[in-house]
């Protein structure tokens, strides 16, 4: 999972093993940490829509799996705060 974020917005890259693990019903989850503090993202296939605690960003998308895994769709956006944009990031070798 790549995560790139900006003021008003996350955005979440995914290979095609973590979407297949999502489809299957599995929780993603992305942390970085540090003395004192840290970030984590978790995208729930169970959970809908986005919500924040402390320093957890939950991104549910229960709605938006059967979009995610359509093969003609780069990816699903969730409106926030903040905007999220989960979007499939399939190598060449994975195609």
């Amino acid at each position: 999972m790549k995560i790139r974020w900006t003021a008003r917005s996350v955005r979440v890259r995914l290979d095609d093993l973590e979407v297949a693990a999502l489809i299957s019903g599995q929780m993603l989850q992305a942390r970085l940490d540090w003395p004192g503090g840290g970030w984590r993202v978790v995208l729930d296939p169970q959970a809908v829509g986005v919500s924040g605690e402390g320093t957890t960003l939950t991104v549910g998308l229960r709605g938006e799996l059967a979009y995610l895994a359509d093969p003609q769709t780069e990816g699903v956006g969730l409106i926030g705060p903040p905007r999220v944009d989960v979007e499939k990031d399939y190598r060449p070798e994975h195609l």
